[in-house]
């Protein structure tokens, strides 16, 4: 393995747990313990436990906080009570994507925003130079990425297995997307415990100091032995929140493509009253109209489209693929793809290139999976 990777401090875990690593975002990170198929089926069915910790966090605090969110942040931030998470994403001025990001409002000027992790630097760059070019001088902006452990877990019996560990929250009153910080489980104090996931089930997210995340996973993992709860890679992450229509920086959201595109137009806000950054090309593109859109479609042909397939038409090269495989809950061959809208429409047939055969697919109802979050 590449010496320059980094490493989570679940390293030793994963290992311990038969782990296979591979390389992603910079990182040397889990794919699969007992397989994709068996982790996925697990978070499905009962729970999955997830090493996050790869992912970033900054810390942003004082009376100019949301001044900076606001307009690095395509939603409205200004909405958010304390406690409560808000899914956002940040644009370039041309309205493609930075990256997308989770803003937690954790106290009066108190705010966290988690970031993908191959994207930390160039997000903290990127805020770091939005507060400069804004003259923002009352606040302050803390990469905390280094200091801070995140576990998820995911499945309709993370809350039952979790909730013995949290003596004093009751857990039926967090609700999606809420978050509070403090919390003690399994004895310990964590920074944040949240309710929100990536893989279309219930789940929750603990960050708590990198030194107590040994022993966070082991009280976990040992708490949901008797209910099925198993280790899952990025494998299974990928597989779960892809047949929810989650979607992944560099597959469905780029620096090439536009939340509007993806389908995301509902989280931009026009009319919050800040001149955000992307705004003006945002507003422009949803006045003329898209070209192209992200769209789900299953195959008829059989054949396993894959990301970076070609799509066409008689021909015509339409679009790529961004993310496809076999499908564990539906046992079917789905995918995600741009095509020109005129190809969008449901029922719409077209070609995935596969190994240079032209192999039919039709477009499909998304999500393909209905999430099942807790409200």
């Amino acid at each position: 393995m590449d010496e320059s990777l980094k490493r989570t401090p679940l390293y030793d875990m994963h290992l311990k747990y038969g782990a296979r690593m591979v390389p992603f975002g910079g990182w040397e990170m889990p794919v699969q313990y007992s397989g994709l198929m068996e982790e996925h089926k697990a978070v499905r069915e009962a729970a999955g436990l997830f090493d996050v910790s790869h992912m970033g966090e900054f810390e942003v605090k004082g009376p100019e906080a949301l001044d900076l969110i606001q307009t690095i942040s395509v939603n409205n931030a200004a909405k958010l009570a304390i406690g409560q998470v808000q899914y956002s994403l940040m644009c370039y001025e041309n309205g493609t994507v930075v990256d997308d990001i989770l803003v937690y409002r954790l106290g009066e000027h108190h705010y966290w925003i988690v970031v993908n992790a191959s994207n930390i630097d160039k997000d903290f760059e990127w805020i770091s130079h939005a507060k400069d070019r804004l003259g923002l001088q009352n606040l302050e902006l803390k990469n905390i990425s280094a200091d801070v452990a995140q576990i998820a877990i995911q499945g309709p019996l993370a809350k039952e297995i979790l909730q013995p560990l949290v003596p004093n929250v009751v857990l039926d009153e967090l609700k999606f997307y809420w978050a509070k910080a403090g919390v003690t489980v399994a004895g310990m104090k964590t920074l944040v415990l949240s309710r929100t996931g990536y893989t279309g089930e219930d789940g929750f997210e603990v960050y708590c100091k990198k030194e107590d995340a040994v022993a966070m996973w082991e009280a976990l993992m040992e708490a949901g032995d008797e209910h099925g709860l198993m280790p899952a890679g990025l494998g299974a992450r990928d597989t779960l929140r892809f047949e929810a229509k989650l979607p992944l920086y560099g597959h469905e959201i780029s620096d090439k493509l536009t939340p509007l595109e993806a389908g995301l137009g509902f989280f931009v806000k026009m009319a919050k009253g800040v001149e955000f950054i992307g705004r003006a090309a945002l507003q422009a593109q949803k006045e003329q109209g898209l070209t192209r859109k992200l769209v789900g479609f299953e195959m008829i042909d059989r054949g396993i489209p894959r990301q970076g397939y070609e799509i066409a038409r008689d021909g015509q090269i339409l679009g790529t693929v961004t993310t496809g495989t076999f499908s564990p809950t539906l046992q079917r061959n789905i995918g995600l793809g741009y095509v020109p809208t005129e190809f969008a429409d449901l029922g719409s047939e077209f070609d995935i290139i596969i190994r240079g055969k032209a192999l039919k697919a039709k477009v499909v109802e998304t999500p393909f999976y209905t999430p099942r979050y807790y409200r």
